[in-house]
This record gives C-alpha cells, structure tokens and sequence, in this order.
C-alpha cells in the first residue's frame, strides 16, 4: 500500500490536487509541512500534520518540518476571527527550539536513505528584501485572485478588516515552497484543509517562476462528534510538552473521548495497522463499557509524545485513583494526577488545623458554616477518607509524603492544599 491508499484508508485526505495520486505511487518525493511557532509547544491538534510527515517518511519518501520562524512574525489569517498579536523575534526563537524537541519523536532525522529535515523559514524570510520580494513574488499574483482566498474573503467582510501584514501572508508561505523546490527538489506540500489557498498559491508561483509542476495535499481539520473544539478540555489546550500538560492529564485525555470518535482517532493518531484497529472497533462495539479502542488510543498516543515510561506512569497513577489509594501514589504521581486542580498553601502547624477552618482558610469551602454543613452530609474527603466529624482536626502526620492534602469536595471537586515546609520549626 502506497502513501496515498494508506493516508486515504486512515481518513487523512480530505483533498489533494491533480495527480497526487500517480505521481506518489512512481516517485520518492520531498514534501513538507508548515508548523506555526506561535507558542513553545505543539498541541494534540498538530499530531495529525506530524503524522502525515511520518506516514511519508515511513513510505520512503522525504519529509522536511518547516518551522514557521520568519512568517510566525507575521501570523497566517487561515481560520482566525481577528489580527494576531505580532510576536518578538526571540520570543519566536525560543518557540521554534521547544517545537523541534517535540518533532524529532515522530521523525527520523538521521535516516540513511531519506532523513528528515527541519529547517525555519527565518533563514530566508529575515533575509528578504522589500522591493526583491515584490518584484520576484508579488507580481505573480493579482490582488483579485488574494482576495477571493476564503480567508482574505471572511476577515475583510469583518469590521476589523485584515491588515496588509497578514494579507501578504500567502505570498510568504508561496515563497517558501519555492524555496524548498529550488533548494531540495520539494514538489509536495501538505497541510490542514485550511491551508489550501496558501498551498496552491505556491504551485503557481513555482509553475510561474520555474515552469515546474508541484502539489498539493489537505488534510481535514479534527472535529469531535459532540460539537466540541478537539483538544480542549475544561483545563486548556492539551500540549505536547509534558511541563505545559502532564503526561497523565495527556493520557486521561485520550482515554476519555467520545465512543464515536475513538476509531477514527486511531486511523489518525496511531500507525496500528487496518486489521487491528478493525479489531478494536468490533472488540468495543461488543464490549463499551471495557473501552477497548479508548485504552489503546490512549497507549499509543502517549507512548508516541512521551515515551512508554509515562504509559506506565500513567496507568499505574490512574489505577491507585480509581482505589481510593492515594496515599500509595508516588510525590511525581500526585502531582501529575492533581496537576489542574485548584491549589493552595498552608502554614505548618504541628498541633494541626481545626478542619472547618483548613477548608475555609484553603478556598475548598466558602466559610466554617459551609464546611461544617458539608461533613454532616458526608460531601467531604481527605487523602480518600471520608470526614466524619466536623469538629476534628486535620494532622500534619496525615499528609502524603509529609505535605500534601489531597481534598475532595462532593462527587469531583478535588483541591490540593501543600504544607509549607519552610514554615516547619527546625
């Protein structure tokens, strides 16, 4: 099976130029993918462009990651209601070096026959001058053809208009494919489905300027079946590096999506081959309350980003939750499961705190009253004991690993409150 029967199979074409297909099934390619280093880290809704570039590397073919660290100055308009905040160049930079970490688990750049590339469009862009590129690049186009651009289109009927900054910004990205063709033989580029405009816009200046044939790949925008952003959750964008989303809060988020989504997720997000993800799908189907293709997603993905270690991690963590067990929980696993909920400090104290008041004083309670109110009803738990008598105390010698208080309020409002150890007498 050829790159485009095995992206086809797994849901990864949403649209391709002509001749796509027949020239992926005669020749190795080089082809790219653009990555906006708007911020210092990828987000799960980058996994499927990385995927692409690792299906291509995978089929032989050469992938180039080109980093968006000259046209990140300038911000692409594709799917955005408003103007972007411009960026700083170091602020960019900085951004760009925690983007790479990420894409060398998914790409292979040491490759003996067809290593991967990145490479940062800044090298270029930054080097460009005004008159070279509206002499060499802008006279291509016309302003009619950038006008019709959905994007160009949808902001420009806005009451904030669209700046020329980003209205240039086809152009840019035009300019890079014809940079990576002249430089590395590139004639195919990829992207989300939103950057079809951008992507054809490059074809034409190559066959304008080189009167070379090039092309063009899409793949769809995720969606989730509920009607839901993919990737947001109530605690923010999922991100790939592990100190801006924990692994476990990473893991949980593949493991808790929608029954309808989570075939199509493992078509997208795993290499498992048709056969078992055709497996999972009967195996869940008979079996739902098991989560079957859930489990797996939730495996692979993460061992994909963060390594088997943080599967294992993961799982075990989620396990000792599910128990009740916290107090077993390594320091590392309680900080990563409690990792969004809200926090709070206390001062040592070694008689201990009247337990209406630790929960008023670290915000879980709005007053003593409440807190009272909510232990006869039996609403409050501390490190997975339930509070019985609102008139006890809570002892330093309960916290977990000596400064951690693990509270849950009612069924799932859990709060961590942390003893501060500075304030321990010596």
């Amino acid at each position: 099976m050829g790159l485009f029967e095995e992206m086809t199979w797994r849901g990864l074409v949403y649209d391709a130029t002509e001749g796509v297909q027949d020239i992926l099934a005669r020749e190795r390619l080089v082809g790219y993918i653009g990555f906006d280093p708007t911020a210092p880290s990828l987000h799960v809704g980058s996994l499927l462009v990385m995927m692409a570039l690792a299906h291509m590397q995978r089929q032989g073919h050469s992938p180039i990651a080109l980093v968006g660290g000259g046209t990140g100055l300038i911000g692409d308009p594709s799917g955005k209601a408003a103007e972007r905040q411009l960026q700083t160049l170091e602020r960019v930079e900085d951004n760009v070096r925690g983007i790479r970490t990420q894409l060398e688990r998914f790409l292979d750049f040491d490759h003996p026959t067809n290593p991967a590339r990145l490479l940062n469009n800044a090298e270029w862009l930054t080097r460009l001058g005004a008159i070279e590129f509206m002499r060499d690049v802008g006279k291509h186009f016309t302003v009619n053809a950038m006008l019709a651009k959905e994007s160009v289109k949808r902001r420009t009927e806005s009451e904030d208009g669209i700046s020329y900054t980003e209205f240039s910004y086809s152009l840019l990205q035009a300019y890079d494919y014809l940079v990576l063709h002249d430089r590395f033989g590139c004639t195919l580029q990829m992207g989300g489905s939103d950057q079809w405009g951008n992507i054809t816009a490059g074809m034409d200046l190559i066959r304008r300027v080189r009167g070379a044939r090039s092309y063009g790949l899409v793949l769809p925008l995720v969606t989730t079946s509920s009607g839901t952003k993919f990737g947001k959750t109530e605690a923010g964008t999922i991100w790939l590096d592990p100190t801006l989303t924990k692994p476990y809060e990473f893991h949980q988020f593949w493991l808790n999506v929608d029954d309808r989504d989570a075939v199509r997720y493992l078509k997208y997000f795993t290499f498992l081959d048709r056969a078992r993800i055709v497996e999972l799908e009967l195996e869940t189907a008979r079996e739902p309350e098991q989560r079957h293709a859930q489990r797996t997603l939730a495996r692979e993905v993460t061992a994909l980003v963060h390594g088997a270690a943080a599967v294992q991690e993961a799982e075990s963590a989620a396990a000792k939750l599910f128990k009740g067990d916290l107090t077993t929980m390594s320091e590392g696993e309680l900080l990563q499961v409690f990792s969004s909920v809200p926090s709070s400090q206390t001062s040592y104290r070694a008689d201990g705190w009247p337990i209406t008041e630790f929960l008023s004083s670290n915000a879980v309670t709005g007053s003593k009253g409440e807190a009272a109110r909510l232990i006869k009803g039996g609403g409050i738990y501390i490190n997975g004991e339930r509070v019985v008598d609102e008139r006890s105390r809570v002892l330093p010698g309960q916290a977990i690993h000596g400064r951690y208080f693990v509270v849950r309020k009612g069924k799932k409002d859990n709060f961590l409150v942390r003893v501060d150890k500075g304030s321990v007498p010596s």
